[in-house]
């Protein structure tokens, strides 16, 4: 296959967003792309085009990318480019993806790693014709596409579970809209066991390349899934007398940092003490999953913390929540058990299909791989 090298420079334009992140709103009408792997909400737009959108610094120097077309805004160091006649801007996008290792490795800094114009200016890609770009890049959209219809379908299905949960246990609707005389509000420590999770330290002498799965609470920001099915980082079995080790099944909920975010174990992992976990419970995961949604931001205003909010383990057996009746827990568990099974196997699904992409990605761009 015919391959040239080019610079950035000479193939598409690139500027940056003008906002600090604090400007970011809860449920803003548009996307706010910041460094930060989350994709945030604000209620302006300063662009509105087909882009690639590149984190231009970043504490630890792992650069996100992503690929957007509408209206949106960005932050002030993150990059936003455009292609010209010569470049397929998908096909650019794709390739920009492989070359995150060589941009934490040309960032400059110390305590923050960025990305200069210069250093983007300059650096070389291999382009091959436009009709060969279009090929490679409707590809590999295909399997993106799937991916994000995916996600919508999720989002739809833990959406309506979400209603109907609400509809139960807080507006009480099938029940006349009042509460049952037969439940009742406790604690909810009095129906959950509630216990952090442990971390080995230093922890950077037991990270490891293989080993035991080591569950980060990055490793679920962006995801929207209630399961989680891959783990970055591992930790060494000299680590594990230190940490706590869950079964694929077990829920678990963020008590830091990004707090009172819960997911579904749907792979083994070890937790550090940023997470709790509830070996013990009268309530289901999937009612436990929905009800820590419906509390989030409760649980957040109770939290503590100067730089961080951190939700202490009292905080969560202190709460107070409505305690249905075992029949009513048992009905309601076969109505929603099919939304998460099928959540379940969509995530699974894309699990599935992002292995194959990432499979094809460098073959393709390499041009080891025909289309």
């Amino acid at each position: 296959m015919d391959f040239k090298k080019v610079k950035l420079s000479e193939i598409c334009s690139f500027t940056t967003g003008k906002l600090n992140s604090n400007m970011a709103v809860k449920n803003g009408k548009y996307p706010f792309f910041t460094c930060s792997p989350e994709t945030l909400r604000i209620n302006d737009y300063a662009f509105n085009q087909e882009a690639i959108l590149l984190a231009g610094n970043n504490a630890n120097g792992n650069f996100n990318i992503k690929f957007y077309k509408g209206k949106f805004n960005a932050y002030q160091r993150t990059y936003v480019f455009t292609a010209s006649e010569k470049c397929n801007l998908k096909y650019l996008y794709y390739y920009l993806k492989l070359c995150l290792e060589d941009f934490k490795r040309l960032s400059q800094g110390t305590a923050t790693q960025f990305l200069t114009a210069k250093i983007l200016n300059s650096f070389e890609i291999r382009l091959p014709s436009m009709e060969r770009q279009g090929k490679i890049a409707s590809v590999l959209s295909a399997l993106d596409e799937k991916i994000e219809l995916n996600n919508r379908i999720n989002q739809n299905l833990e959406e309506q579970a979400q209603t109907i949960f609400k509809s139960w246990f807080v507006d009480f609707e099938p029940f006349g809209c009042v509460m049952p005389d037969n439940w009742y509000i406790d604690k909810l420590g009095n129906f959950v066991k509630i216990k952090r999770g442990g971390s080995p330290r230093p922890i950077q002498e037991f990270l490891s390349d293989t080993g035991y799965n080591w569950l980060k609470i990055s490793d679920v920001t962006s995801i929207k899934s209630p399961y989680i099915l891959k783990i970055k980082e591992h930790i060494k079995e000299t680590g594990l007398n230190k940490t706590v080790m869950l079964k694929k099944g077990s829920l678990v909920l963020s008590n830091s940092a990004t707090p009172a975010i819960p997911k579904i174990l749907d792979i083994d992992s070890c937790i550090h003490d940023g997470w709790l976990y509830f070996p013990e419970s009268l309530l289901s995961n999937e009612y436990l999953y929905l009800l820590f949604k419906i509390i989030k931001n409760d649980l957040i205003s109770l939290g503590n913390g100067s730089i961080f909010t951190n939700l202490k383990t009292d905080i969560l057996k202190n709460f107070n929540i409505v305690m249905p009746d075992i029949y009513t827990l048992n009905k309601f568990q076969s109505l929603i058990i099919p939304f998460f099974k099928t959540m379940k196997n969509i995530s699974r699904e894309n699990q599935r299909l992002s292995a194959l992409r990432d499979a094809l990605l460098p073959e393709l761009l390499s041009g080891k791989l025909n289309v």
